[in-house]
């Protein structure tokens, strides 16, 4: 038995199965109780500054350098 045979066996066996349980295992741990309100505050990121946007820089105010940021 060559190393190609013995790994094609190794890889339509066990690791098929391995990957279905790590998938089933990833869709358990995405559907979970309690990560509704986690996923819920990712999905909001984009629209929290929609109430009070960030004021407009005119063309003559240069953009603010990372020192002053941090």
């Amino acid at each position: 038995m060559d190393i190609y045979t013995l790994l094609r066996e190794f890889a339509d066996s066990w690791m098929l199965l391995f990957l279905f349980v790590v998938f089933v295992v990833v869709i358990i741990w995405a559907f979970r109780p309690g990560s509704t309100k986690i996923y819920q505050d990712v999905a909001d990121i984009p629209f929290r500054h929609v109430d009070a946007p960030a004021p407009d820089r005119g063309a003559d105010q240069p953009a603010a350098s990372k020192e002053a940021r941090t």
